[in-house]
């Protein structure tokens, strides 16, 4: 006798029955496995790994006046004039040290660099963990050409899921209205498919690392 069902019909059997037949999960803890292998000793070598692979400009300083010194060559070679830096703990090392600043938005438009510091680094992909929860807001490490970050190896965490719970513990219920990572500086290759940087924000993205 012929078969008269059709590849598609006998393909939709086969999914019905295997439906019907009840089977173990194989996986039962799937979910609450990592996802990722145990991250290394050493994360800020992770991260500058990493970061930099994303054309993430990175620099450790031992001290402040190794920061201070990078920062300051740094800023002859590219002719920075106007950096904008609004945050407190910011503000004091760049005072202590004499060095020139915008405390205010005044002339922002004009900005060349804005200064932040972060709340933490990713190490698994170099990212680095922002929010508008301090005096930088939304719009310093955005509106710039050039964005410097100023970090901490006690903020450095392994994973995304990491970040998030040092900002739960830091706020608790009061959570920032934004919180964002960035992973080097803005791109895109929409047009053309020709990688372009500065498309949506900075161009350039440092990161000077400190200890502490």
């Amino acid at each position: 006798m012929r078969d008269n069902t059709t590849p598609k019909e006998k393909l939709l059997k086969k999914i019905r029955q295997a439906l019907l037949e009840k089977r173990d999960n194989p996986y039962p803890n799937l979910e609450n496995l990592p996802h990722y292998p145990p991250a290394p000793e050493d994360l800020d070598l992770m991260f500058a790994e990493e970061f930099m692979a994303v054309s993430g400009q990175f620099a450790f300083c031992e001290d402040e006046v190794q920061f201070i010194e990078t920062l300051l060559e740094l800023a002859e070679q590219r002719n920075w004039r106007k950096i904008y830096c609004w945050e407190p703990a910011l503000q004091e090392i760049l005072s202590r040290y004499e060095y020139p600043f915008f405390e205010t938005d005044k002339d922002f438009e004009q900005a060349e660099v804005g200064f932040t510091l972060c709340e933490a680094l990713i190490a698994r992909n170099g990212s680095i963990l922002l929010s508008n929860g301090n005096a930088a807001g939304r719009r310093l490490s955005i509106y710039p050409p050039v964005h410097i970050v100023l970090a901490y190896t006690s903020q450095l965490v392994p994973d995304l899921k990491d970040g998030f719970a040092v900002i739960k513990q830091k706020y608790g219920a009061n959570i920032p209205s934004m919180v964002s990572t960035v992973t080097g500086p803005s791109r895109t290759a929409d047009i053309e498919k020709t990688l372009v940087l500065g498309a949506h924000g900075p161009k350039e993205i440092f990161v000077f690392l400190l200890e502490g």
